[in-house]
């Protein structure tokens, strides 16, 4: 079970991600595609291509 505050909003992400990407190329993707601050302390989900698999980041 996932308990998040009031204050986090949870993004996935519609168009599936290359599931071998890092940590810091998942935040240049939520900072340059999205126009979010990866820092902010919200949740964001992305799927691979397959999307059998799921990737989240959140710092």
């Amino acid at each position: 079970m996932l308990s998040l505050p009031p204050s986090v909003r949870v993004f996935v992400a519609t168009q599936p991600i290359d599931g071998r990407k890092g940590a810091d190329s998942l935040m240049a993707i939520v900072r340059d595609l999205l126009g979010h601050d990866p820092l902010s302390g919200h949740l964001y989900v992305f799927f691979s291509r397959r999307c059998d698999r799921v990737r989240q980041e959140s710092r």
